[in-house]
């Protein structure tokens, strides 16, 4: 067959093939070929288009592993706080009353004190230790003695009572005002706690005929087993000289120990001589024990070198009463009867708050 011939009846036949596909395949200003041409005619066909885009299927993402994060937590040890202190309990029924305190103010002296309270200098001497009025100072806190106990002590002729009990290391010495000190410790050896002890102390002539007679309580109220408690007796009308005396027990009484705190304990302690004549104490009181304690004091003892007792200071902390782990700090000046002081030791006394 003539081959012209044959192409024609070939394009003929196509002819309205091709056209619809020229019409569905024109895409971006190109268009396609018969599909004869196609495969002879490709690379040209590729540089006539505008663009080749090839899109790349998005790749699906495997589920990511969750990642457990254990956070590690220390726990916190709880922070030791001080107590905050709470006020002295009112009208609350203890074995003995709560003591009045008095503070000084300016222009009162020891006398004008005691009159206040009707009570006399040598019962209010004898409980505060203050062995030298002239070192009265303005805001020091003077303990008020219980009625019964300024007339304990003025009661000077009790007879003696044999008690296991050891006076020692006694210490005299003269006022100004003609009075006369006496100050030495009372040891508990009797095997067992005492409250109340009373000690007594005769003046003796050359002959030892008693001149006089005196007593004080001792500064401690509970006096444990081999305890010492120091005393401060102020004999006011004592006679001009006297060749001998006797110090003894006069009374005491077996403990009911159940009514003291005895879980005090005194830190800190500190001795600073202002001048000559005196010495500022300083320290803290601190409950150790499981319960509150009330009515909290400070007895202060000083030493000289011989081991006698020159100074003997009863304090009222700053706050008399101690919760459970709390303290507390005291301040006081000591003015010694002799000198120079060797070393103070503080002793802690307080009550159980009885329900």
């Amino acid at each position: 067959m003539d081959m012209s011939l044959a192409r024609q009846k070939f394009e003929r036949v196509s002819a309205p093939f091709f056209r619809v596909i020229h019409k569905r395949t024109h895409v971006t200003g190109c268009s396609f070929l018969p599909l004869v041409a196609v495969a002879v005619l490709l690379p040209a066909f590729a540089a006539a288009c505008g663009q080749v885009i090839t899109v790349t299927p998005t790749p699906t993402l495997a589920p990511t592993a969750t990642i457990s994060v254990a956070v590690l937590t220390t726990p916190s040890a709880p922070t030791a706080t001080p107590a905050p202190y709470t006020p002295a309990p009112t009208l609350t029924p203890t074995m003995t009353p709560t003591p009045d305190i008095h503070t000084v103010a300016s222009g009162e002296s020891l006398l004008t004190i005691a009159n206040l309270y009707n009570v006399s200098v040598a019962a209010l001497q004898e409980a505060n230790g203050v062995l030298d009025p002239r070192t009265l100072q303005i805001g020091q806190q003077l303990i008020i003695p219980r009625e019964e106990e300024a007339e304990a002590a003025a009661d000077a002729t009790a007879t003696p009572t044999p008690m296991a009990l050891e006076i020692e290391n006694l210490h005299f010495s003269e006022t100004s005002i003609g009075g006369l000190w006496v100050l030495g410790e009372a040891h508990n050896t009797s095997g067992q706690p005492l409250e109340q002890v009373r000690v007594g102390v005769t003046l003796l002539d050359e002959n030892g005929t008693p001149l006089l007679e005196s007593g004080s309580l001792a500064a401690l109220d509970l006096l444990d087993v081999d305890e010492s408690s120091p005393f401060a007796m102020l004999i006011e009308d004592a006679p001009e000289s006297f060749d001998g005396y006797r110090a003894y027990a006069l009374s005491a009484v077996p403990a009911y120990v159940g009514s003291y705190y005895r879980d005090l304990s005194v830190e800190d302690l500190e001795l600073d001589p202002e001048r000559y004549a005196s010495y500022t104490v300083d320290g803290r009181v601190f409950n150790t024990g499981p319960e509150e304690a009330v009515e909290v004091r400070v007895v202060l003892t000083a030493y000289d070198p011989l081991g006698r007792v020159v100074a003997v200071r009863q304090v009222v902390p700053e706050h008399n009463v101690i919760p459970r782990g709390g303290n507390t700090e005291f301040n006081a000046v000591l003015s010694p009867l002799g000198g120079p002081v060797e070393r103070v030791m503080a002793q802690a006394q307080g009550r159980r708050l009885q329900p």
